[in-house]
C-alpha cells in the first residue's frame, strides 16, 4: 500500500535528518488525513490506494499550477522549492502510462462500446477512469479521447 510506503518514507526522513523530504511528506500525509475525514460520511468508500492516487495527482497539479506562475512571476526559488514537492510526490505514484499506451487503452475501450462521436466521451472517459484512474493524468487522457473521438 502507498500509504505505508508513505509512513515509511516519513520515518526514513527523519532519521537521515533531510527536512525537505520529511516536509513534503508530512504535507501529503496531512493531505491524506484531510481526505479520510470528508470520506468518513460518504456512503461508498473507494479503494485505500485510489484515494491516495487521487490525493497525490490533486498535489501534483497544483504544484506544477504554482511553478508556472512562480516562473511567470520570476520567482525561480520558490519553482524550485515547488518542484522539490513535486518530486517528492511523484515518487509515490504508480507508475504512469505512456502517451502510447494510453492511445492504445482508449482505442480499445473505443472499439468495446463502439463509440463513435464526441458525443460518447463521457461513457468513454468513465471507463478509462474506471479502468487506469491511478496510472492516468486524465486531463491530458481527455485531450487524447477528444481527438480519437472528433
Amino acid at each position: 500500500m502507498i500509504r505505508d510506503a508513505l509512513k515509511a518514507a516519513q520515518i526514513e526522513a527523519m532519521k537521515a535528518g533531510d527536512k525537505d523530504r520529511l516536509a513534503a511528506v508530512r504535507l501529503i500525509l496531512a493531505k491524506l488525513k484531510d481526505r479520510d475525514i470528508e470520506l468518513r460520511t460518504a456512503s461508498q468508500v473507494p479503494d485505500d490506494d485510489a484515494v491516495v492516487v487521487d490525493v497525490l495527482q490533486k498535489m501534483v497539479k497544483q504544484r506544477r499550477e504554482s511553478i508556472a506562475l512562480y516562473e511567470q512571476g520570476g520567482r525561480a526559488e520558490l519553482a524550485a522549492k515547488e518542484q522539490a514537492e513535486v518530486d517528492v510526490i511523484e515518487g509515490f505514484l504508480p507508475s504512469q502510462m505512456s502517451e502510447d499506451e494510453t492511445r492504445a487503452a482508449i482505442l480499445a475501450i473505443k472499439a468495446e462500446t463502439g463509440a463513435a462521436s464526441v458525443k460518447d466521451m463521457g461513457k468513454v472517459m468513465a471507463l478509462l477512469k474506471e479502468r487506469h484512474g491511478t496510472q492516468l493524468d486524465m486531463s491530458k487522457a481527455s485531450g487524447l479521447v477528444k481527438a480519437a473521438l472528433g
